[in-house]
């Protein structure tokens, strides 16, 4: 599934992390326990992929709804689920996911 262009767009760590530190974005971390338990992003929501359902998406309202996880590719997978499951949202995705987040030096915490 092509995702819709204007709908789903990849966003660099430094600008989610500014949005961060003033409280404009809703993180969703679509990672798995194991990876979850040895570090995640401070506030971030934690969704699975194995389990991800569009219904349990929280309502970003104002903020910015960013989906990450350990690469970049399950979050594109994620955004597909979302889109085909009818959400109507713009969705940023994390170029280079928690690796490119982690190089960076952002805060990062475990379980």
């Amino acid at each position: 599934m092509a995702l819709p262009p204007d709908q789903v767009f990849y966003v660099s760590p430094q600008q989610i992390n500014d949005w961060r530190a003033k409280d404009e974005a809703l993180i969703v971390d679509v990672r798995e326990p194991d990876e979850w338990e040895q570090a995640h992003i401070p506030g971030a929501v934690f969704l699975p992929l194995s389990r991800f359902q569009v219904g349990q998406i929280p309502d970003p309202g104002s903020k910015h709804l960013v989906f990450h996880c350990r690469s970049g590719r399950r979050c594109g997978m994620a955004a597909e689920i979302a889109v085909a499951g009818g959400y109507k949202g713009v969705i940023k995705r994390m170029e280079g996911g928690f690796l490119a987040w982690s190089a960076a030096g952002y805060d990062s915490e475990p379980e």
